[in-house]
């Protein structure tokens, strides 16, 4: 006796039959598209996929950075040491390492991917929002190379922003190649984000909270069980292959004073209003960058990099992501004048380097920012109060997730990466204190966050729907239509077939004996079963899929996601118990209440 298909109408695969093949697509990619399982499969692909990419990743920008710096971290180095691959440059040779990579990677970011330029997360926001998750596939080797070679040269950026465009491409990639729905597809793309963060930081908390509270903006519990599978699955890989120990290696703090409390509050404002100030400046330097350029835009990052260089000369210290920098100042190893030319420093680095059309990523750069913010704040606090308060590193830890949730605006992240990315647990309560006020802050200055603006300055709010879209406000319980004529589970497939014939989308509704709704049975899946002569006595149970249901209180423009899936048929519209078939919403229902309005909604029928 056969099981019951629990994938769509064209994964039954039946003793000796043909594979089913749907829009092209053999059985077993259909199973792996409309399957809960398919989509754990995929999660646990994009995961490993986005691991090896992170692997990848930061193997090219350690190259690029050997061979135009020569030097492993030129950020690292005491004074200002010569390229030794061209040491008769001596220390000049930073001024043309910018320029080099910029003629490297501005016309491949010009010919192949535009969206790879900037620091990339708004990009994917974009896709997820706006374009049901699709990225184009090259986007994932062009940001590779375009962010490695722009780092490696000396851009002062830092790898979240193009690890996350990395594995979200692949994530969209192989939605696009199954033909997976878009809610799926946008799931795929965060794991995608979720698995490069993972990876790339040893943070998989913080991959799977930066996918859903940045990438997907939506919780629910299907999408956070896949996100932490892919986020799981790239940490293993990652550990692999860079050990399994903090990104950063900082010494243990505590907070030994309740005085230290209001310090750390006060740090908090005061990192809010740094990541709006970084905001800020970042596109006030990017329109600036844009107004002064009048030349092919792929000469753009070549000669900005000269700009770059001039400040690469004065201030070494800005040269690349610029770890080892950070933990000195952790570690309490400049005074509180350089600090604050540190911070400044970076401001305008990362600015430049975004504005001249470098591609990378604002994250590592924010906690930077944090560290000489908070370093400096401690410092001064100590000397000012030496008995009541703590060691200044810190306040520099607290800065540095206070700087990224003014900046990001994205508490929940911010408090998960910074105990994952430090390990250190001790100043965890005046760290989630500090956070907050920053976000309030920063929700108090600004509109936008340093991801959003971007889009805004495009025209593009992800956050709102216009009360002008054509859907906004209609429910499915005004377009759907009465429910079509139904089938019996146990009815023989040989005496269902002339029904599905007649049915006017090739699809009907099955129902138990009780009236329960149990799935759809379409016209292609029974005519597959009953060509092979073997199954005559084949009930409809046998054949019985099940869709992705609405209810009468779904948007209808979140159900033509599911109408998207269907290939025309049919979507079932139940009650709000999930359990009785109330009425049928197809793509024609969707156009006439486009063309003539929203109708009342029909009587549940009685079945």
């Amino acid at each position: 006796m056969m099981s019951r298909p629990t994938t769509g109408p064209t994964t039954a695969s039946i003793r000796g039959a043909a594979p089913a093949v749907r829009r092209g697509l053999p059985a077993g990619l259909a199973a792996l598209r409309e399957a809960k399982s398919g989509l754990l499969a995929m999660a646990l692909l994009v995961g490993a996929v986005a691991g090896l990419g992170a692997i990848v990743f930061r193997w090219l920008i350690k190259t690029f950075t050997s061979l135009l710096s020569g030097h492993a971290d030129y950020s690292a180095v005491t004074g200002h040491p010569a390229n030794p691959h061209v040491p008769w440059l001596g220390p000049w040779f930073v001024l043309a390492a910018p320029v080099l990579a910029g003629l490297a990677y501005g016309p491949l970011v010009q010919r192949f991917a535009r969206e790879a330029r900037g620091h990339g997360v708004p990009e994917v926001m974009y896709a997820v929002a706006r374009r049901g998750g699709r990225i184009a596939p090259q986007v994932a080797i062009v940001k590779s190379l375009a962010s490695a070679l722009c780092i490696g040269g000396g851009g002062s950026v830092g790898r979240e922003g193009p690890i996350v465009q990395i594995g979200s491409a692949f994530g969209s990639t192989l939605g696009r190649v199954v033909k997976v729905a878009e809610d799926r597809m946008r799931v795929l793309v965060a794991c995608g984000a979720a698995g490069g963060i993972a990876a790339t930081f040893n943070a998989p908390l913080a991959g799977v909270f930066f996918a859903m509270e940045l990438i997907l903006r939506d919780f629910t519990a299907e999408s956070f069980g896949m996100v932490v599978l892919a986020s799981v699955t790239a940490s293993v890989i990652g550990r692999a292959a860079f050990g399994n120990t903090p990104f950063l290696h900082l010494p243990p703090f505590t907070v030994h004073n309740l005085a230290d409390y209001l310090l750390f509050a006060l740090l908090g404002v005061i990192a809010g209003a740094v990541g709006v100030a970084f905001t800020r400046i970042l596109y006030w330097i990017e329109d600036a960058c844009d107004f002064a350029w009048r030349w092919p835009e792929w000469a753009r990052p070549a000669v900005g990099g000269l700009l770059l260089g001039g400040l690469l000369l004065v201030l070494p210290q800005m040269y690349g992501v610029g770890y080892p920098v950070l933990e000195n100042a952790v570690a309490g190893k400049y005074v509180i004048g350089f600090l604050l030319v540190l911070l400044v420093g970076k401001i305008v680095a990362t600015s430049l380097t975004i504005g001249i059309g470098g591609s990378g990523g604002v994250f590592a750069p924010s906690l930077f920012m944090g560290a000489m913010l908070g370093s400096a704040f401690g410092a001064t606090a100590h000397d000012l109060a030496p008995g009541i308060t703590g060691q200044p590193g810190a306040y520099a830890l607290i800065g540095m997730g206070a700087v990224f949730a003014g900046a990001a605006r994205a508490p929940i992240t911010a408090v998960i990466i910074m105990f994952e990315l430090t390990g250190e647990y001790s100043i965890i309560l005046p760290l989630m204190a500090a956070i907050v006020l920053a976000t309030g802050i920063s929700r108090a200055l600004s509109k936008d966050t340093i991801y959003t603006l971007k889009l805004r300055r495009r025209g593009i709010d992800i956050d709102h729907t216009p009360a002008t879209a054509p859907l906004a406000g209609i429910t499915v319980g005004t377009v759907m239509e009465p429910v079509p004529a139904t089938l019996d589970e146990n009815l023989p497939l040989a005496k269902a077939a002339g029904a599905l014939a007649r049915s006017p989308h090739g699809v009907l509704p099955v129902l138990a004996a009780d009236g329960s709704y149990l799935g759809c049975a379409t016209a292609r899946t029974a005519a597959e079963t009953l060509a092979d002569g073997t199954h005559n006595t084949t009930t409809v149970a046998a054949i019985t899929h099940l869709p992705k249901p609405v209810t009468t209180g779904t948007g209808v423009a979140d159900a033509l996601d599911a109408l998207v899936a269907t290939d025309g048929a049919g979507v079932p519209v139940l009650d709000e118990d999930r359990t009785r078939l109330i009425g049928w919403v197809t793509h024609q229902a969707v156009l006439t209440v486009l063309h003539n309005g929203p109708k009342q909604a029909p009587q549940p029928a009685h079945t």
